[in-house]
């Protein structure tokens, strides 16, 4: 009886403030299941804001309310005697203590019997305020990431007693969540130390690097490699097998190179794993390769890629034209793929066949035909071109230009009216246009296909917290082609804090020099000139080279001048 007196007033408050009709009311009425709650219903059918139904909850109950939760005002020790596990199915959170008891943010004030036992734990009265459900889970994935081991290394110390012979039986029914693990194992613990450090200081990728006498744990972060931690030797063994039962490798094979892949959750973050292992001359060497999902999403856009103001003008125009091939330039790691992800993403729409052919598939496109290369069977960006061609594709993605045949090809497909976007490993724009001719393909077929090429390097980005500004010498500035009297602009240099891991750099940002074809370079390559001759006419032209592109981030506080040295040392005349 009580619980219908209690339902009928969380109807009326819904109703009084026009957050739900009567209709959604009865309709939800009919949908509703045994058992299940009618706000759920609500929720479900879209009827009803996360937020109105903690709002009205809050209201019924007459308990205060709270929209947001700051993970730095909740005190640790509270949070550290609740399992993560059972925090997020009762959907609660102990916020803070006081004279009048513990403070626990619930969802669900209805559920009395997770505030009983929270009462008894603390033997102290338990005052709840309302929250919405998905703040609850979003604030306990967030604390519990930071309660967690510090550090991978503060695990290696349960090492000590580990049964080695057990860990590929101890590693079926994985969680959901690396957070909610309870296994005891001290490897399984490690492993799911380093993969959960990994995601938190942003790494891209993982080594696990075998020599004589030391195993080093290795984190790459904004492009650069860093040591975490080095087990003890005898451990190898054990952290190589569970590493690779995680991505269903084969652990009895060690004598050959294998390929797999890691699907997991990290605070709530949906990770994809690349794995890769090779046999080396001490053991198994093992490379994982990070991809948060929702990263990925805002990573490809090309309006987060850096992109300056003029050449993103000109990119968005390329992408749009009906047929030619647009080529992306530089060294493995330079960007090259997430920008022509951006560029499919950008013009990707319901009256376009898109078609891909990668290896790896990197990025998950909605609408897009992707396809793997599988050397194995005879699939090579060669022959899968040719089956794209058949699949009546507007535009074609070709991973990367590797050999004359799939060059001709995806030259063919370029004149016979489709966009190609590929990549090429070239140092610049320019040695592009003369690889291709080098590879056999007739300077004609090059110079009536190529609508640009864009040359692309990732430079770091200042952390903002604590970049340091200072004047820079007249040499330093001539370095980066910034003459006297030129400059406009706060010169910063990296500094070092907590944020950035004391590295002064904190994210990446990306560095092009765009070549568009007009007449006078196709001309050039019908002659034959080398890539010197096309760099001179284009620069004659006011074309922006990537040194040139990166002063500007320099002097726009974005970068350093020793971060633009690095990255384009080899540009040097």
């Amino acid at each position: 009886m009580m619980m219908a007196t209690a339902r009928k007033s969380f109807e009326a408050i819904l109703l009084d403030r026009s957050w739900v009709s009567a209709q959604d009311l009865d309709k939800a009425r009919q949908r509703k299941k045994p058992g299940q709650e009618l706000a759920d219903v609500l929720v479900e059918m879209g009827a009803l804001e996360p937020q109105r139904l903690a709002r009205a909850l809050a209201q019924e109950y007459r308990l205060p309310f709270q929209a947001h939760i700051d993970e730095h005002a909740l005190e640790p020790s509270l949070v550290a005697k609740i399992p993560i596990n059972y925090a997020k199915k009762n959907k609660l959170l102990p916020i803070s203590s006081s004279e009048d008891g513990i403070t626990v943010a619930v969802a669900d004030p209805s559920n009395y019997e997770p505030l009983d036992d929270l009462r008894l734990l603390f033997n102290a009265q338990i005052q709840p305020i309302v929250a919405p459900s998905e703040v609850i889970i979003e604030a306990i994935n967030r604390i519990y990431d930071q309660a967690a081991a510090t550090t991978a290394e503060d695990l290696m110390v349960d090492l000590g007693e580990e049964r080695l012979d057990l860990v590929a039986s101890e590693l079926a029914n994985e969680p959901l969540d690396l957070l909610e693990s309870d296994d005891a194992a001290p490897i399984i613990k490690l492993v799911n130390g380093i993969l959960s450090q990994a995601v938190k200081d942003r790494a891209s990728d993982i080594h696990v690097e075998v020599f004589e006498r030391e195993l080093v744990v290795r984190f790459r972060v904004d492009g650069m490699l860093y040591d975490v931690l080095s087990p003890p030797k005898r451990f190898q063994p054990a952290i190589t097998s569970r590493i690779k039962v995680m991505a269903g490798l084969n652990i009895a094979e060690k004598r050959l190179p294998q390929d797999g892949r890691i699907r997991l959750l990290v605070a709530g973050r949906d990770i994809d794993i690349r794995v890769s292992s090779i046999p080396t001359a001490f053991g198994e060497r093992i490379v994982l390769r990070l991809l948060d999902r929702a990263q990925a999403a805002v990573d490809v856009n090309l309006d987060h890629l850096g992109f300056s103001g003029e050449n993103l003008k000109k990119i968005d125009r390329l992408i749009r034209q009906s047929h030619g091939i647009i080529l992306a330039t530089g060294p493995t790691g330079s960007g090259k793929s997430t920008t022509l992800y951006a560029c499919l993403s950008r013009i990707n729409s319901p009256e376009k066949n898109i078609i891909t052919i990668e290896d790896p598939i990197e990025y998950q496109l909605r609408g897009v035909g992707q396809m793997q290369v599988n050397p194995k069977i005879e699939l090579t960006f060669a022959s899968g071109l040719r089956s794209i061609l058949r699949q009546d594709p507007d535009v074609i993605m070709v991973g990367e230009i590797r050999d004359s045949e799939t060059a001709e090809i995806a030259i063919t497909a370029a004149l016979t009216g489709h966009l190609v976007f590929s990549t090429i490993h070239t140092n610049d724009s320019f040695g592009a246009i003369t690889r291709l001719v080098d590879m056999g393909i007739e300077p004609f077929l090059v110079s009536s296909s190529i609508l640009a090429v864009l040359a692309q390097r990732l430079v770091r980005k200042l952390c903002p917290d604590c970049k340091e500004a200072y004047a820079p010498t007249q040499a330093e500035l001539a370095r980066i082609g910034v003459r006297n009297g030129s400059a406009s602009g706060t010169v910063y240099k990296p500094k070092g804090c907590r944020t950035c891991r004391n590295t002064g750099y904190r994210g990446r940002m990306a560095i092009q020099e765009l070549m568009i074809m007009d007449d006078n370079i196709r001309a050039l390559v019908m002659q034959h000139a080398d890539s010197a001759t096309i760099r001179r006419h284009c620069t004659s032209q006011g074309m922006m080279l990537l040194r040139e592109d990166g002063a500007l981030r320099v002097m726009a506080g974005e970068t350093s001048i020793e971060e633009l040295l690095r990255v384009t040392q080899e540009d040097i005349e």
